[in-house]
């Protein structure tokens, strides 16, 4: 006969069988299936992330999310084992940088900072000066002594940062995440006409037909706290789907509704409890220190470091 398959209880379980025996924590973006959000000790966006990375007690790490985030883990925590439960899941724009594009930007602007996303591989950031999440992008850009900034590999993001700092010159790169991208500006119309009292929030990932229609744009961890503050029935939410789990959790009595096309992330689809078992059970390989880890790690503890100021 064959094996049955384990049910969600079953899985979840194991996870926490497999966290004590191996002395793991579990961390899991916002856009993880609900599933794995549940079976996380931690559930955040990237800076909560990132932040929480630097000096967790457990030796092992277990990152739910795509490819950048458990790099960006190993490189803030070398000394542990970090696990990624599914190797394949990855996010389009982190490959969306040439090298040439950061020198010919450098050789041209003499006072200049370049600024990268944290949704970018290490190679990335290990051409950068400093690294930005969508909640502190606006904050650490800011503090940068340099008037220029070139801003990659996200467009959206660093024309939304522009548009806070007219002291700063942005120059923008020509990337995107291709699931905001996609947010459809005529289906966001046609929500606000059939749900007129219900505000919109918007991820800045979002181009900007999108965003001129949300009553708040911010981050992840933004939109959550801007839900938990709706006094109406109804949320438009402009992001990835997952972040409608963390919301219902916090306002059980908030309908959340999203574009007709809803957006999706293959790649956080792609991480589940079971692969999440598999990799606690050593089945996955651990994810290593890229070679040029110590420059990469200096963008993001210089990110650290300025953010909160």
């Amino acid at each position: 006969m064959p094996a049955s398959v384990p049910t969600t209880a079953e899985l979840l379980r194991e996870v926490e069988r497999l966290k004590r025996e191996r002395d793991a924590v579990v961390l899991a973006h916002y856009y993880a299936p609900p599933e794995v959000q549940d079976a996380a000790d931690h559930v955040g966006d990237s800076l909560a992330l990132a932040r929480l990375a630097v000096g967790l007690p457990q030796r092992v790490v277990a990152v739910c999310g795509v490819s950048f985030m458990g790099e960006s883990v190993k490189l803030l925590n070398p000394d542990k084992t970090v696990l990624l439960p599914e190797p394949a899941a990855d996010c389009p724009m982190a490959h969306m940088v040439e090298r040439a594009d950061v020198e010919r930007a450098r050789a041209e602007h003499e006072d200049l900072a370049v600024v990268c996303y944290v949704n970018t591989t290490a190679e990335v950031k290990a051409w950068s000066d400093v690294c930005v999440t969508s909640s502190n992008a606006v904050e650490v850009c800011a503090s940068l002594p340099q008037r220029e900034i070139l801003f990659v590999p996200d467009a959206n993001l660093g024309r939304h940062v522009a548009a806070q700092l007219p002291d700063k010159h942005v120059i923008l790169h020509d990337g995107c995440c291709p699931h905001h991208q996609g947010i459809d500006p005529r289906e966001v119309a046609e929500l606000r006409a059939a749900h007129p009292q219900a505000p919109v929030a918007a991820h800045p990932e979002c181009p900007p037909e999108v965003l001129e229609q949300a009553d708040y744009v911010g981050s992840t961890k933004g939109i959550v706290a801007f839900a938990e503050e709706v006094a109406g029935p109804e949320l438009v939410v402009l992001t990835v789907e997952g972040v409608a789990h963390e919301i219902a959790r916090r306002r059980p009595d908030l309908r959340v509704l999203f574009p007709r096309t809803t957006p999706r992330c293959p790649g956080m689809d792609s991480v589940t409890l079971e692969r999440l078992v598999a990799a606690l059970r050593g089945e996955v390989p651990e994810v290593a220190l890229p070679a040029c880890a110590e420059r990469a790690r200096a963008a993001l503890d210089a990110m650290l470091e300025r953010a909160g100021r």
